[in-house]
């Protein structure tokens, strides 16, 4: 069992300012956590066959967002993180580090309104977009950031231009590759690009919520020694319910050296998350299944269920909450790691 707690920032993305006029916006994110894991049981000290349960705190942003002109903006987001290794002397504490922390050119003056070049530690393309049509972040990480393909943030630069009328968006960039957490380790650069089309913007009101786009990321472990990603995907976000689909395709070789192999691995995740009423407040659910086949040369899968129930808190002003109940599933087929089942209770609030 989970319960997370959420207070998340709204200005997730920097806005441009009307005026000239600096201003600066403050905002948190925190996600704490109960956890009850049916499956697998484990042994404590004594021999005793008991199942995990702890308090946690997975996510603790103070987000710091502004602008210093209509032109020049900035975000500084520092995140916690548990400190895993045993010879640390802080082995089992909460650290401290950047998340995001970037400048931001608006350039809504002179490519359209959405239009921005970025500098820093920012969002990556890919993730970053589907978290505005998928909202259940705080349940736990997207299908392709979960299986450890990439992370939601790395350190580059970007580029950000979006299509007039709302067709679609481009967003490419270059970043160090080795996700925002890690130093840079080489001289090998992973340039990301992602492209939106929404071809029925205009057109009949059933239909403009369909999207369809591509993202690849296009990066080495070290020369000749490839890692790249392609994530294919289409989504939908109509009045009762929002679904979403996306296929991965990825390749890894980490050294060049003769003998090493490039590991092929596939997968999907298909999502839907029906709604009782056409407002964002009232009773949700949520429906997600991922399949994952690490390794294309052998005979293993991972597959991943998630069903829950939400409700979304109605407010006024700019200001989001929620109370979800789910399970959530693990199931490795012809792998040693033993199936992980959970049931959770997590709270967001969104301000």
């Amino acid at each position: 069992m989970t319960m997370v707690f959420a207070v998340r920032a709204s200005a997730q993305n920097v806005p441009a300012a009307s005026a000239d006029t600096p201003s600066i916006r403050l905002g948190t994110t925190i996600f704490a956590n109960y956890t009850c894991q049916s499956e697998p049981t484990l042994t404590d000290a004594d021999g005793n066959t008991v199942h995990r349960n702890a308090f946690d705190l997975t996510r603790a942003y103070l987000n710091v967002t502004g602008n210093l002109s209509r032109v020049v903006a900035f975000r500084l987001t520092p995140d916690i993180a548990r400190e895993t290794d045993v010879s640390s002397a802080l082995s089992g504490s909460l650290v401290f580090r950047i998340k995001y922390g970037f400048v931001q050119t608006n350039l809504d003056d002179w490519t359209g309104a959405g239009s921005y070049a970025r500098f820093g530690i920012q969002q990556t393309p890919y993730l970053d977009y589907m978290e505005g049509i998928y909202r259940y972040r705080f349940q736990g990480t997207m299908f392709t950031e979960r299986a450890g393909y990439y992370a939601s943030a790395d350190a580059g630069a970007s580029f950000r231009y979006a299509v007039p009328g709302n067709y679609g968006e481009v967003h490419f960039g270059v970043f160090n590759g080795e996700n925002y957490n890690k130093a840079e380790v080489n001289n090998q650069k992973g340039f990301m690009v992602r492209g939106t089309a929404r071809p029925f913007a205009a057109g009949p009101s059933i239909l403009r919520g369909l999207r369809a786009g591509v993202f690849y990321d296009a990066d080495r472990y070290v020369s000749h020694a490839e890692r790249t990603r392609l994530v294919t995907h289409v989504t939908f976000e109509q009045t009762y319910v929002h679904a979403g689909f996306e296929y991965l395709d990825a390749h890894d070789q980490t050294s060049a050296v003769s003998g090493i192999p490039n590991v092929h691995s596939r997968g999907y995740s298909v999502w839907a998350t029906p709604k009782q009423s056409a407002s964002s407040v009232g009773w949700e659910g949520l429906l997600r299944f991922d399949h994952l086949t690490p390794n294309r040369t052998v005979d293993s899968t991972q597959d991943r269920v998630i069903v829950g129930v939400a409700y979304w808190f109605p407010h006024q002003g700019n200001v989001t909450s929620a109370l979800m109940v789910d399970y959530d599933g693990q199931l490795f087929e012809n792998v040693t790691t033993a199936p992980n089942k959970s049931v959770a209770v997590h709270a967001l609030v969104n301000f």
